[in-house]
C-alpha cells in the first residue's frame, strides 16, 4: 500500500505563544493511529505545559534550538541534532532562544490529545 500526502493540516498548538504544527501523517491529516509526523515552527519564548505521554516522541531539529526538560535533566537540542523521549517520561518542550526552532516530530503511536496527559 502507498499513501501520498499532498500537504499537511495545520493544527493549533498548546502553549503560551502561537506555534505552528503542520501534520503530514497522524490522526488528523491522514487518519493514521500508528504514527504521527509533523513539522513544528515554534517562536522564541514558546513554552508548553509538561506532559507524560503514552507515545514515544522523536524530534529532529532543523533550525534553532529546542529545549527538552525531563524530571532529571534539561537538554538543549540544536539544529542538526535529534532527541527521543520514551512514553511515560515526564517532559516539557520549549523554544526559549531568539531564533525559536523548526523541527520534525515523530510520535509512535500517533499523537492524541487523549494520550498526551498534559499538566494542569
Amino acid at each position: 500500500m502507498v499513501k501520498k500526502i499532498s500537504g499537511p493540516t495545520t493544527i493549533e498548538a498548546v502553549g503560551n505563544k502561537k506555534k505552528i504544527i503542520e501534520e503530514y501523517f497522524g490522526l488528523v491529516n491522514s487518519k493514521d493511529s500508528q504514527v504521527s509526523i509533523a513539522k513544528m515552527i515554534s517562536p522564541s519564548g514558546w513554552i508548553e505545559p509538561g506532559q507524560k505521554p503514552e507515545f514515544d516522541e522523536y524530534s529532529v531539529v532543523l533550525k534553532g534550538t529546542l529545549q527538552v526538560k525531563t524530571q532529571d535533566k534539561v537538554y538543549d537540542v540544536r539544529a542538526g541534532e535529534a532527541i527521543m523521549v520514551s512514553k511515560g517520561e515526564w517532559v516539557r518542550y520549549s523554544t526559549l532562544w531568539p531564533e525559536g526552532a523548526e523541527y520534525v516530530a515523530v510520535c509512535l503511536p500517533a499523537f492524541s490529545p487523549a494520550t498526551v496527559h498534559r499538566d494542569e
